[in-house]
């Protein structure tokens, strides 16, 4: 392939690109052992919004922020002002996340708690959260449960089902039409004998008996170490039913660790079997990118910086895959050619095509050490230290 037409599909694919961003990436997290602060990391809402702008303006493909309900939103943190505040700072409000799994009363679960007056309290919190995303003109509202239980004979499986089914259904019935309800699976943990929403197939089986704006959320991090991700994204996506991915990655389960940084050629094979997808459907394939990522150790806005380099990256050596060759290398069983297909495309280098894409835009050629360059990091851990302390929040490493 010449330059050219590389460098065309490049921009053709990187102007379509968009990540958004999380705003709990930006705010000290820890461990389930112990939380170790940062001087740079967000204090409210309005700080990460300020560093969510910060990695769109170096990117370029960072427009969104979604935001938790219960720890972004307050009586004086409305959605209206939140929303005002991001439009100001050149990016929107993104996924609206209801908080199922922090208060007490959850404790046996939320939608599939044995208290029916626990039920309708999630179900009340997520349609809240459902009015929220529109007041904020947000469509997505994503769903992730903790529901599950840890001994066997604890509750009754089937009926927890059957109560998953009424909530969603219940939540479908009151999303605006152009608003998505994706609903996000996990593995285990916290509860480790029987999660309610194990796997991508019972997601799927739940979206399907919500409802036609109901999709399965696919996080990266969230299975088995031998799990083949693209063949349920492939499967997904053929149901119509993929409504969009949480990017991290992962060295067992589970894990949050930076998008690439185990497995850089599952992200690439997941962006090949989306943009397969939309060749042979002869258009564009809407879904969500989302990052959801808590940064322990490395320092906050840089790692975003980096996450969403690398993704549009990868993006890119995905669009480069030759798929009429592919496909004729399919249909006459070539392994080795058609595995080729995707090993050339993987190993091109699409820096000078991505610097390109990125002066046409107006960006630095590497955002990474531009904002290294800049200073913000060093100015934003200076004023917010001088914040918490006229706040008088401490700010020590702490372990359980």
């Amino acid at each position: 392939m010449n330059e050219a037409k590389l460098n065309e599909r490049v921009f053709q694919a990187l102007d379509r690109l968009d990540i958004e961003l999380p705003s709990w990436g930006f705010a000290d997290t820890g461990t389930r052992f112990g939380k170790f602060y940062q001087e740079a990391a967000a204090i409210d809402i309005y700080d990460k919004i300020a560093d969510a702008a910060t990695v769109h303006q170096l990117t370029g493909a960072a427009s969104k922020m979604a935001v938790h309900v219960l720890w972004d939103f307050s009586s004086e943190n409305t959605p209206s002002k939140v929303s005002a505040v991001a439009a100001e700072a050149g990016i929107r409000i993104g996924s609206i996340n209801p908080n199922l799994f922090q208060d007490a009363h959850y404790k046996l679960g939320s939608f599939a708690h044995p208290d029916g007056q626990v039920r309708q309290q999630a179900l009340d919190h997520c349609l809240d959260s459902i009015n929220i995303a529109k007041e904020c003109g947000s469509r997505v509202i994503s769903l992730w449960f903790a529901d599950g239980t840890n001994y066997p004979g604890q509750d009754d499986i089937r009926r927890r089902k059957r109560c998953f089914e009424e909530g969603l259904q219940a939540c479908h019935q009151a999303l605006s039409p152009e608003q998505t309800l994706l609903i996000e699976y996990k593995p285990f943990e916290p509860a480790f004998y029987h999660t309610d929403i194990a796997d991508w197939g019972m997601a799927l089986n739940l979206a399907q008996k919500t409802g036609a704006q109901a999709k399965v959320l696919v996080d990266t991090g969230h299975h088995y170490s031998s799990q083949n991700i693209e063949q349920i994204v492939a499967w997904l996506l053929d149901e119509g039913r993929l409504g969009g991915f949480h990017f991290n990655d992962r060295r067992y389960a589970d894990d949050d660790l930076t998008l690439g940084s185990i497995d850089p050629y599952q992200v690439f094979r997941i962006f090949a079997e989306i943009q397969a997808f939309g060749a042979d459907q002869g258009h564009r394939v809407e879904l969500d990118y989302m990052i959801d990522q808590s940064h322990n150790l490395k320092p906050k806005i840089p790692a975003m910086i980096q996450t969403v380099a690398w993704a549009q990256e990868l993006y890119a050596k995905a669009c480069l895959i030759d798929l009429e060759q592919l496909r004729s290398h399919q249909r006459r069983g070539q392994i080795i050619e058609a595995e080729q297909c995707y090993q050339r495309a993987f190993m091109t280098d699409v820096l000078p095509a991505l610097v390109a894409w990125r002066q046409a835009k107006g960006l630095p050629d590497k955002p990474l050490e531009a904002f290294e360059q800049s200073g913000i990091l060093q100015q934003r851990g200076r004023e917010r230290h001088e914040r918490r302390l006229a706040m008088g929040i401490s700010q020590q490493s702490s372990y359980a």
